[in-house]
């Protein structure tokens, strides 16, 4: 880049519309960011929202969370955007389709180039962002991505080449964190208000963990924290039970599947949990800040951000 563009301060957007948040993001040429987002809404003892109210969520409030972002009069030079869950033929989902038509028309509006990106790329990206090891961009390295619908040990040789090295066999470890608490009266999604009702609570017994063919099984685990439920055990004692599980399935399954021992990158709203990630750091470990960890934009503004100075 010459010194002249560096001098200028430009951004690129993103955007991502998951089954979870409407996020939108800008990311500046001084690595500075704006990051806004908003959970949809899900009805009180439900576990999640079919795709077609999701979409319809997001027509309802992706205004006002880009509105927060206060953009007007910014050098804005593309936009990125989550177009799928992963960059891989027949990935796909309803809720993405919004962000893209949205992407596209602020595209045609700013008059720049509209970046496609997966939402597992922009979780990723976020992640490196946010935890200041840009130069994990050049180099293989495992990334466990833990969230609501996803369980999965990454083996990352670039952004674009990223393998599954080992996964959930049944739910994810978010789905097991939010079936818990709404069981325990949490609303959805639950993940904070288990975490801070486990705080107050010890472990009934520890938990057994399996993983077979670089599969894990955590069904099991829901189907046991109904039996300690009915059985009287504490709420407390079962949210630790709960997140102990999630830490020790998450180790395991590190421990097994990354023999090179490279460098570990934890993505995704589960790793924002202070306990797992007490459990899990480490030499080579490495977090996303919080508010990087849950679904949001700012990886995929990152992308479009790199993808625009590649060009210059």
């Amino acid at each position: 880049m010459s010194e002249a563009v560096c001098e200028r301060i430009f951004g690129a957007l993103g955007v991502d519309t998951s089954n979870y948040t409407s996020s939108a993001a800008v990311m500046f040429s001084d690595r500075s960011c704006r990051n806004e987002k908003k959970l949809l809404p899900v009805p009180q003892g439900s576990l999640g929202l079919r795709q077609s109210d999701a979409v319809f969520a997001h027509v309802k409030q992706f205004a006002e969370v880009f509105s927060r972002l206060e953009i007007s009069g910014e050098d804005i030079r593309a936009i990125g955007v989550s177009a799928r869950p992963r960059n891989v033929e027949g990935s796909y989902m309803p809720c993405f389709m919004y962000g893209v038509s949205v992407a596209q028309m602020l595209g045609s509006v700013y008059g720049v180039p509209v970046y496609e990106f997966s939402h597992q790329q922009g979780h990723i990206a976020a992640a490196v962002y946010s935890s200041g090891q840009d130069w994990l961009f050049d180099r293989p390295f495992m990334c466990f991505h833990a969230s609501g619908g996803t369980t999965e040990l990454l083996r990352v040789n670039s952004l674009d080449d990223i393998t599954i090295a080992a996964d959930t066999a049944d739910i994810s470890v978010g789905q097991l964190i939010d079936r818990v608490g709404v069981m325990l009266g949490s609303s959805f999604p639950a993940g904070p208000f288990v975490e801070k009702l486990s705080l107050n609570g010890s472990l009934p017994e520890k938990p057994v963990i399996r993983i077979k063919d670089g599969h894990c099984s955590l069904s099991g685990f829901e189907n046991k924290t109904k039996t300690m439920l009915e059985k009287g055990v504490l709420p407390e004692n079962i949210a630790f039970y709960t997140i102990e599980t999630v830490a020790m399935t998450v180790k395991k399954m590190v421990d097994e599947y990354n023999p090179e021992k490279l460098p570990v990158l934890y993505v995704g709203g589960v790793m924002s949990n202070e306990r797992i990630k007490s459990v899990l750091s480490g030499t080579n470990s490495y977090f996303a800040e919080p508010r990087f960890s849950s679904d949001n934009a700012a990886g995929i503004a990152y992308l479009a951000l790199r993808k625009t100075e590649a060009g210059l």
